[in-house]
């Protein structure tokens, strides 16, 4: 069954802060992989348009792009290197590789990699029966061919506050937006926003709301 754009940005959403919760309760990046690679996944066909793979455990691709791409995604917190599976390697026709990055309890999405297969090849190196990309400089400023500037994600909710307006776009980003200008630090207009205007600036566990949770809050009592 295939999912809908709407329902693909639901399930990142829902994916995200369940990791948030995760991170909150004391777990550990390194186990939540169930998590980061769903999370990678759901990215992916987001802003690709695409679909997830169809098949359960699909071989050698996870996401089918809207222009048909097969596409291997491979999510990482802290790893160093990346491995793949020789022998389905080819079923795939791009690759991309996200890494989730944490500050504050507040994972964002960062995308390291993105090219063909032919272009991947030469980089890899054999290791114990699988090929491995070393995630170094040289490596991720040669793969990164092409990108999906946060410019070109869709504003699917948002609200004013005086002179300010606060959108969330597809991907759960927040941006505070003063005119056509984004301004660099939205977290702490997001705090002032919320005492004005009445919203908790803290969750239900008594800790700081993130950008994500609390724009997401304000958008909502905004109207």
């Amino acid at each position: 069954m295939s999912l809908s754009q709407t329902q693909i940005i639901r399930s990142l959403g829902e994916a995200l802060q369940w990791f948030e919760k995760e991170l909150a309760w004391g777990a550990q990046i390194a186990e939540l992989r169930h998590l980061t690679g769903r999370i990678g996944e759901l990215y992916t066909a987001m802003i690709t348009r695409g679909q997830m793979a169809k098949a359960v455990n699909q071989v050698g691709y996870d996401v089918v792009s809207a222009e048909g791409e097969k596409i291997s995604v491979k999510t990482i917190t802290s790893s160093t290197h990346v491995s793949f599976n020789a022998s389905t390697l080819q079923h795939a026709t791009r690759v991309m590789i996200l890494q989730i990055e944490v500050e504050e309890n507040e994972p964002s999405i960062r995308e390291l990699f993105n090219c063909t297969i032919e272009e991947l090849r030469p980089l890899l190196r054999e290791s114990n029966g699988s090929l491995r990309l070393l995630m170094n400089h040289r490596s991720v400023a040669l793969a990164r061919t092409s990108s999906y500037p946060i410019e070109d994600l869709k504003e699917v909710a948002g609200s004013t506050w005086k002179h300010l307006r606060v959108i969330q776009l597809e991907n759960g980003t927040i941006l505070v937006k003063e005119g056509e200008q984004t301004l660099p630090q939205a977290l702490p207009v997001l705090r002032e926003i919320a005492r004005d205007i009445g919203v908790d600036v803290l969750n239900a566990m008594s800790n700081p709301k993130n950008t994500r949770t609390l724009g997401s809050d304000i958008i909502k009592a905004l109207g």
